[in-house]
């Protein structure tokens, strides 16, 4: 299976073509930014695209990093990977930007939680941890470090992600073991392209994941409800009969299926 990943959510665009076989990506390329996201990401694909051979006929599956992030760039990196599935007739899957983040921590030997921690600002964290295995220890939410911290039970903590420094401090201050391994701001595109590979689209949808409401409301119309789940279904767009379901790598580690499913289990 050949996918074609795609990422917008955080200050970066992204976007990735990787085989399931493959240790490397066939092409890459993330751009660092704040805004612009919605311009920069259909010519970015188009550059990734014009490196493997045979294009965009070659792609069986798209998969989109559905959050938690910006309220835009989630839409724009659905908007566009929906086109390119229903272009190129490809499931299309939906990948946590949380369990992207926390995925290169998973395979390192460590004996404790796992986190992922996301700047929410005003002292919050869009947050999710994971066990040794991939399995979801705390489904993502957004909280205070200290609320947080105490979900997070007694550690120790591996933390990675732009809200790692606010829960180190926390975690420090009540004495809890704790390393930071990144504070980057947004996922390694190869592993949102890697647990979009391992994802099954009945668990894994391309739906956005909203952790609260959107900070620009109309005028005259009242917010919408902040969700600590899966949030409410993207706009429709017309969809194309899809193909049989394509089978995961054959190499997927458990974890890595568990890790892919991190949307579901919001």
């Amino acid at each position: 299976m050949r996918i074609l990943a795609i990422d917008t959510a955080l200050p970066a665009v992204s976007a990735c073509v990787l085989d399931h076989d493959a240790e490397e990506p066939i092409a890459s390329e993330t751009i660092a930014m704040e805004r612009g996201h919605a311009e920069a990401i259909m010519p970015l694909i188009e550059r990734v695209m014009s490196k493997v051979q045979g294009g965009f006929s070659t792609i069986d599956r798209v998969a989109v990093a559905v959050g938690p992030g910006s309220f835009t760039g989630i839409r724009i990196g659905l908007a566009a990977g929906q086109a390119i599935a229903l272009a190129c007739k490809a499931e299309v899957v939906g990948v946590s930007t949380l369990a992207a983040l926390a995925a290169p921590l998973i395979l390192e030997e460590f004996d404790g939680v796992v986190a992922a921690a996301i700047d929410a600002r005003h002292g919050k964290v869009y947050v999710a941890a994971f066990g040794p295995d991939g399995r979801a220890l705390l489904t993502p939410r957004r909280a205070g470090a200290h609320e947080a911290l105490r979900a997070l039970g007694d550690g120790p903590l591996l933390l990675i992600g732009s809200g790692a420094e606010l829960l180190a401090k926390e975690a420090r201050a009540g004495g809890m073991a704790v390393r930071i391994v990144s504070e980057q701001a947004s996922p390694n595109i190869e592993y949102v392209a890697r647990l979009g590979l391992a994802a099954r689209p009945e668990t894994a949808p391309a739906k956005p994941l909203y952790l609260k409401e959107p900070d620009v409301t109309l005028p005259g119309k009242p917010p919408e409800p902040a969700l600590s789940s899966a949030a409410p279904e993207a706009e429709p767009a017309p969809e194309a009969s899809p193909p049989a379901a394509a089978e995961p790598a054959p190499d997927s580690a458990p974890s890595q299926e568990a890790l892919a499913s991190a949307p579901a289990q919001a």
